[in-house]
């Protein structure tokens, strides 16, 4: 069980015009700055006993955290993907972002949530959590958790999320616990007693 590890184990707009006649590509306030195109995103949802549907998740989470973060391949995609929701996120038809959302049996979980290097700083990996959480309302959870890198609790604060616990190292990398309290009774009715009484829920 979860309960017994450190932590428990989502066209461009046209540039101004000048009805001025300067230079070509100038105006009286300088150089013509043309807006980048908007990024056209998508998201699909993947289930994870579909396997062979899999990959572009897989895809993502190679990138960032066996590539960038080191993280053991065997570590990273575990059996606990053949038993989670995925959300894939698309742009231009290629997967930048990922996450997933799994059941202990006792609560949901949400983890794996990453976003290609060139593509962070675009809102993509808030629009992953945002996804992740509307999937965990739907399903009926009282509550959700997520072990957070420590670099990113402020992040997971602006959703809701609140820390609690000790930190701890998974894969070499410190996380702390985290939850988020979606409706009260049903949390305490999937939470062990000790565990609501602790977090004063």
């Amino acid at each position: 069980m979860f309960y017994d590890l450190p932590g428990i184990t989502c066209k461009g707009v046209n540039p101004l015009i000048f009805f001025k006649k300067e230079a070509p590509g100038t105006t009286k306030r300088g150089p013509l700055m043309e807006k980048k195109p908007d990024l056209s995103l998508k998201t699909k949802w993947i289930d994870g006993k579909n396997s062979d549907e899999l990959e572009d998740a897989f895809y993502v989470r190679r990138e960032v955290f066996i590539k960038e973060q080191n993280v053991p391949e065997p570590e990273e995609l575990d059996e606990a993907d053949l038993s989670s929701w995925h959300v894939v996120v698309y742009a231009s038809d290629r997967p930048v972002a990922t996450g997933r959302l799994c059941n202990n049996e006792r609560t949901w979980l949400i983890g794996r949530i990453s976003v290609l290097k060139e593509f962070r700083g675009k809102q993509i990996g808030k629009l992953v959590v945002e996804k992740l959480l509307e999937k965990a309302v739907g399903l009926g959870t009282g509550a959700v958790h997520i072990n957070a890198q420590t670099h990113a609790v402020s992040f997971y604060e602006k959703f809701g999320f609140i820390a609690y616990g000790e930190i701890f190292l998974e894969a070499n990398i410190e996380h702390i616990s985290m939850i988020k309290i979606f409706d009260a009774e049903a949390a305490r009715s999937l939470l062990s007693k000790k565990f609501v009484e602790q977090e004063n829920y």
